[in-house]
């Protein structure tokens, strides 16, 4: 994983987040990221949002995505052949790998999602949630695999 990409984009969340609670700190965080394309294929439930911030090239094989899931909305179970981080910026949500506990995640955690193992991210039933995620394409695309159950989303 190129490490420079993963640092630039730590460095510029910690700076635009301690820069708008000094401006607004009774306000609201304000979005970093637009909404930007409303994801619309069968590997979602419910109703999220994509930016893309970096795409693959032949000079860096990363790429970061800006998420945004709406109340309740998540992916279905998928693996990623490089593995995963996941840096979270906003909202409440969850994540879980397979044949593990369901973890609540908050902003500010940051989870890395082992190469090739089965997992699932999104928000929870009441709130927004937003992360950033980043990987890299040199190793092949991510493998979707089939949606989460109701019964294992609302599994405490």
């Amino acid at each position: 994983m190129n490490t420079r990409i993963f640092y630039l984009l730590t460095i510029s969340l910690i700076f635009f987040s301690s820069c708008s609670e000094k401006k607004n700190p009774d306000k609201k965080d304000p979005v970093i990221f637009p909404k930007e394309q409303k994801i619309d294929n069968e590997n979602f439930k419910g109703t999220a949002w994509l930016k893309m911030l970096a795409e693959p090239d032949s000079l860096n094989p990363m790429y970061a995505g800006n998420v945004r899931f709406e109340p309740g909305s998540r992916t279905n179970w998928h693996s990623h052949p490089a593995g995963q981080i996941l840096i979270v910026t906003a909202g409440k949500g969850y994540y879980q790998e397979k044949e593990q506990t369901k973890r609540i995640i908050l902003k500010g955690d940051v989870v890395k999602c082992p190469p090739n193992i089965p997992h699932w991210h999104g928000a929870s039933p009441n709130s927004d949630f937003t992360h950033l995620a980043i990987s890299s394409a040199q190793n092949g695309p991510t493998v979707w695999l089939e949606p989460v159950t109701n019964a294992t989303y609302k599994d405490h």
